[in-house]
């Protein structure tokens, strides 16, 4: 009965290191999809992909790169197969209906986090592997299959256009009126 239990080293290891990048599948996740659920569902598929595929793992090589390369290949696929579903965000619909009271504090993580879906596709990959994942530019190429110079000139945009999106003065129209 031990024997079923007990896991051969490697696979222990290769558990060990892939539980270790669960935290950075998530964020990325998080950043490519903008949707906390859909992002949920992407890492745990992606987990589900390299436990089913660990044989294929290289021990000590990176476990970033590649859970982030075969997470990265099920979102793109996800969205081929979704390209003409389009679903009620609900978060979307409540900030519309509902106003924060902070309206004083120039940056929010929010206003981060909506600059970013704002962002091309390619740019917002690109931006989250090497700014918020800390993968080098080759290692994030290598991720997205695509030449290194490809993946700086997409980083550089990408925060280019964060600068003019979050340097941008707010829209004031859309502020209730009120008197004094």
């Amino acid at each position: 009965m031990t024997e079923r239990l007990s896991r051969p080293p490697a696979e222990a290891a290769f558990r060990d290191e892939l539980l270790g990048v669960l935290p950075h599948l998530r964020a990325f996740a998080r950043g490519l999809s903008g949707r906390p659920d859909f992002a949920d569902d992407l890492v745990q598929e992606a987990l589900i992909k390299a436990w089913t595929a660990r044989e294929r793992y290289a021990a000590g090589t990176n476990m970033r790169a590649w859970t982030f390369a075969i997470l990265r290949n099920h979102y793109l696929s996800e969205l081929r197969k979704n390209r003409r579903m389009t679903e009620l965000d609900e978060g979307a619909a409540e900030r519309l209906l509902v106003m924060e009271a902070d309206q004083e504090s120039p940056l929010h993580l929010g206003d981060m986090e909506a600059a970013l879906q704002k962002l091309a596709p390619e740019r917002r990959e690109a931006v989250l592997l090497v700014g918020a994942s800390g993968f080098s530019y080759e290692e994030a190429a290598d991720i997205a299959g695509c030449p290194i110079g490809t993946m700086k000139s997409r980083v550089a945009r990408a925060r280019g256009d964060l600068t003019r999106m979050l340097d941008a003065e707010p829209d004031l129209s859309a502020l209730p009126m009120t008197r004094d």
